[in-house]
């Protein structure tokens, strides 16, 4: 699987710590990955604005407890608040379908 500390089959590696794909472990850690990630990217974001977390939760109609938990992927916010979010930091998402 590794070695000297470097991975080879990182398949394997995810397998063991979290399950095989397509089992409700593994999609719970996936779901956790992408909360995590998706925070970061907010955080990220919300610096760049050079922004509180309490102007973001004032601006979203939130509050500064909620901004927290969503930027250290405790909570995966709902579509509408997500939005806000996006919009309040300047941002716009875009959803365009792959080109084959």
């Amino acid at each position: 699987m590794t070695n000297n500390h470097k991975i080879v089959d990182y398949d394997a590696v995810l397998d063991a710590k979290f399950g095989k794909e397509g089992t409700p472990e593994r999609a719970r850690a996936e779901e956790a990955a992408y909360s995590f990630y998706s925070g970061q990217i907010l955080q990220d974001a919300r610096k760049e604005a050079k922004m509180t977390q309490s102007e973001l939760a004032e601006r979203t109609q939130t509050t500064k407890s909620y901004i927290s938990k969503i930027e250290n992927g405790v909570i995966t916010p709902s579509v509408g608040v997500f939005y806000r979010i996006i919009a309040a930091l300047g941002m716009r998402v875009e959803v365009v379908k792959p080109v084959y």
